[in-house]
């Protein structure tokens, strides 16, 4: 029958490495049989035959705390492709810390996200930063395997399918620790291993430089507006008139109305303020709904694909009979070079400004913002405006107080955004190309590691050799 994939196998072969006893015609796909088969005619090892761990993170119930005062507790949003993404971070107390000790990610270790939207991504834990992992993460450890390279063996064609293969659950898929152990992990010298972890560490030095050149154009705003001291009150208590408060808002809880969110609005208001309804044209995107997800066709961008440094690539695609049916709509809500993105929903408030035309869609949470006029106003320069502290602390005032937050869009609308001197918003958007510029070395260099080990397995090591270091050349 036309278009019909059949794979056969023997029950034993079934049955190997099958904790769960799958008979889904997904666990035996064919393309992943051959990968698979690929990998085992070659010198390969399972983890479970070295000193490997995989550790599965507890849980408890836990409050978050602020960040003075308490832990980094790394969650599943924090592990991207061959990234640890530290923005938008939660703290728990030390207290609480502590009685997750055995949580506790060291560097060096490979996290792998165990299940949620993003299951599966994996990166390398390489950074002097105490994190309590959540239950959400696996934490591996082993010293038989370069842990850089096996990090980068997750992320290529052949570690990702196969952690693909054996995701199991529908709606909130996961992945097993006794299934990762059973991947076969090619076997390679310890000096090709070593040149994918020089890759790495060029990568990581790469961002830090990017990170501090962000960090430059985010003290430059505050500086230019004379806030770099500014300390907003912790005082909970805030007398309003009827008039003032709920006549003004349409408000009446008392998180809107603590003094630091009036601070940071009044700070505003003495640097040429602008509504950002008068600075940007707002799009909404649509939500298809999850019926019309498939594992592949048109990529659909969730919030959890974003953050203020990048896009990462969907990990939901929608049909292509969804596509075909509202091809005039998606046409109008493909994003274009110069959009910025903003979220309304969950991780509220992250702006991105894309660099190139986004090839899909994004979801119903996410806003398309488009500068008016960029004489007056530069796309970088709000996209920094709107990921800093004076446009988060309004995002917090008004969708606050939720379980699952969610800004309004007439709230949006009314966002207090400072407009400074443009000469002063170019000197911003340099350090902030600068930086993004540096980013794109550093995924070039990614690009190249995944590549080298992808060609080591299809071509052998010694055709493989040179990749890392031409990459390290460009």
């Amino acid at each position: 029958m036309e278009g019909l994939e059949v794979s056969v196998l023997n029950l034993s072969e079934l049955n190997k490495w099958n904790d769960r006893f799958r008979f889904d015609s997904e666990f035996v796909k064919k393309e992943y049989l051959d990968l698979e088969k690929h990998l085992q005619s070659k010198n390969y090892k399972f983890l479970a035959n070295t000193d490997c761990k995989i550790l599965h993170p507890s849980e408890i119930k836990r409050e978050y705390v602020d960040e003075e005062s308490g832990v980094w507790f790394f969650r599943a949003q924090n592990v991207r492709p061959l990234k640890i993404e530290d923005s938008n971070n939660v703290f728990i107390s030390k207290k609480d810390a502590k009685r997750l000790s055995k949580n506790l990610i060291k560097k060096h270790d490979v996290v792998i996200t165990r299940t949620g939207a993003n299951f599966g991504q994996t990166a390398l834990y390489n950074l002097d930063k105490t994190a309590i992992g959540s239950s959400h993460t696996f934490i591996l450890r082993n010293s038989y395997f370069n842990q850089s390279f096996l990090a980068v063996f997750f992320n290529t064609n052949y570690g990702r399918k196969l952690i693909d293969k054996g995701t199991y659950g529908g709606s909130q898929p996961e992945i097993a620790p006794y299934y990762l152990s059973h991947i076969p992990i090619p076997e390679f010298s310890n000096n090709f291993q070593k040149q994918i972890e020089n890759c790495l560490l060029r990568s990581e030095e790469y961002i830090y430089q990017s990170k501090h050149l962000y960090t430059q154009a985010e003290s430059l705003l505050l500086k230019t507006l004379g806030l770099e001291h500014f300390e907003p009150s912790q005082d909970p208590v805030n007398i309003k008139s009827f008039k003032d408060s709920f006549g003004a808002s349409g408000r009446l809880d008392a998180e809107y109305y603590q003094p630091r969110y009036e601070q940071i609005t009044d700070k505003i208001t003495f640097q040429n303020p602008n509504r950002l309804r008068d600075i940007v044209t707002i799009k909404k995107s649509i939500e298809p709904g999850s019926e019309n997800y498939n594992t592949e066709g048109l990529p659909f961008m969730r919030v959890a694909d974003f953050s203020k440094n990048g896009v990462t690539e969907p990990q939901k695609f929608l049909t292509e009979r969804y596509v075909t049916e509202n091809k005039e709509k998606i046409e109008e809500l493909t994003p274009q070079k110069g959009t910025i993105l903003f979220s309304k929903d969950g991780s509220v408030g992250t702006a991105y400004h894309l660099r190139q035309d986004f090839n899909g869609i994004t979801s119903g949470a996410i806003l398309h913002l488009k500068v008016k006029d960029e004489k007056k106003v530069i796309p970088e320069y709000l996209t920094l405006v709107l990921n800093s502290e004076l446009v988060q602390m309004q995002a917090e005032r008004d969708a606050g107080g939720s379980i699952i937050l969610h800004w309004r869009v007439s709230e949006i609308e009314r966002v207090v955004v400072p407009v400074i001197d443009y000469a002063k918003q170019q000197e911003i958007a340099e350090l902030i190309e600068e930086s993004f510029a540096l980013k794109k070395q550093s995924e070039h260099l990614l690009a190249t590691a995944k590549r080298a080990v992808e060609a080591a397995i299809e071509e052998g090591e010694a055709a493989a050799l040179g990749f890392p270091a031409k990459g390290m050349e460009t």
